[in-house]
């Protein structure tokens, strides 16, 4: 039996890692590796002979969970084990909600690797045994993490900018309702960002209103 692999991650140093421990096994073959998930879609548009992914999950373009939910949608007959550092909770409940068929620790030494790799393909699910326990405690008391209310603090000024951001006005704008600065304005909206923990101004919008700041 020869199992053909791809291996996802944005870190190369890690992926070599990671080939290392897999070329003790004869039965393993690594057809192609990807530094995240559009690279992965891209080649297994061209080859999807795959049997099993090794997918990271922080990736920059794609991460490794919209990518297991794509890849499973379009190749379902492909097998994928998430190969994190993370063994956080929102992490492996999105994982299993993706669809990803086992989840290991990047440190698993190769005969735990090689081994979760050959349960995943036999029909079982590879999880390190940290990873299961967590599993079964959200299985006990689900958390739907969507739907969490985080504990956010925004000041009174920070809300108004806010506010005035999600009626997309520009900062010349929002400065003038306010009568600040245009400077001041982006260092509310910078001060924003990281509270909230996101990137641009339509995320920031979405995470106020479901946290009811706005």
């Amino acid at each position: 039996m020869n199992i053909k692999i791809a291996i996802v991650d944005d870190n190369s140093f890690l992926i070599t890692a990671v080939k290392e421990k897999l070329s003790f096994f004869d039965d393993l073959q690594i057809k192609f590796t990807a530094l995240n998930g559009a690279e992965l879609l891209t080649m297994l548009s061209n080859n999807h002979n795959i049997d099993v992914i090794l997918m990271d999950i922080e990736m920059p373009v794609l991460n490794g969970i919209e990518t297991t939910e794509i890849v499973k949608q379009k190749y379902p007959h492909i097998k994928i084990i998430m190969l994190t550092v993370f063994d956080n909770d929102e992490h492996i409940f999105n994982a299993i909600k993706a669809g990803a068929d086992g989840y290991l620790l990047k440190e698993i030494n190769a005969k735990d690797l090689h081994e979760g790799l050959l349960d995943t393909i036999n029909g079982g699910a590879a999880m390190n045994p940290s990873i299961a326990m967590k599993t079964l405690k959200l299985l006990r008391n689900p958390v739907d993490f969507d739907d969490e209310k985080e504990d956010i603090k925004l000041s009174e000024r920070e809300i108004q900018v806010l506010e005035q951001l999600s009626k997309g006005l520009s900062y010349n704008i929002i400065a003038d309702n306010l009568f600040l600065s245009t400077g001041t304005i982006r260092k509310h909206i910078e001060n924003i960002y990281k509270k909230l923990q996101v990137h641009n101004k339509l995320e920031a919008v979405a995470k106020a209103k479901r946290n009811n700041l706005i």
